[in-house]
């Protein structure tokens, strides 16, 4: 999660592990609070809890920038996917070193389907394609419900569709 959400601009100055470290500060930190809410399930809440030291990591280093619009960072929400992370994500997950040369133009048409989507969908898409969380998991982490989660999903799956088939090298060939 970390990692994938770690800006890339910060790849140079921060490891992800460091983040992780703090997290988990925070957590023993905040750990019989949490004991007494179980309607949160323990994973979920330390998400939630490496997403807002992840979230104080952008201010602190991003949002340092006066006035640069560039290097501002939303104070009111915690780091979102962007369509260029995600992107990546797929790219590196689903090509070997043979397809390496065609890296570049699928990197670009994965870009470009996901810039379409909506924010909430990409976050949908990044929890449970690349994170691994189950509907009800994301819908907790997101604080909507389960069936608009599924629906969400759904949506980006279809919408993604025919970008990700045709990066199938066996799309369009008979069996």
């Amino acid at each position: 999660m970390i990692e994938l959400r770690l800006d890339p601009a910060l790849r140079r100055r921060v490891d992800p592990a460091d983040v992780v470290q703090e997290a988990w500060i925070d957590a023993a930190a905040r750990f019989e609070k949490w004991r007494g809410q179980p309607d949160l399930p323990f994973h979920v809440w330390l998400r939630l809890v490496a997403a807002e030291a992840l979230t104080r990591l952008h201010r602190r280093h991003l949002g340092v920038g006066m006035r640069d619009a560039l290097r501002e960072v939303r104070a009111d929400s915690r780091p979102s996917i962007s369509a260029a992370a995600l992107a990546e994500a797929f790219v590196t997950s689903q090509t070997t070193p043979t397809q390496a040369v065609r890296r570049e133009e699928v990197r670009t048409r994965v870009l470009d389907a996901l810039s379409e989507l909506d924010e909430l969908d990409r976050e949908i898409v990044a929890l449970r394609h690349f994170e691994g969380l189950t509907n009800e998991e994301a819908a907790a982490e997101l604080a909507i419900e389960p069936a608009a989660a599924s629906k969400r999903f759904m949506r980006a799956l279809v919408r993604l569709k025919p970008t990700l088939k045709g990066l199938d090298p066996g799309a369009g060939q008979g069996p």
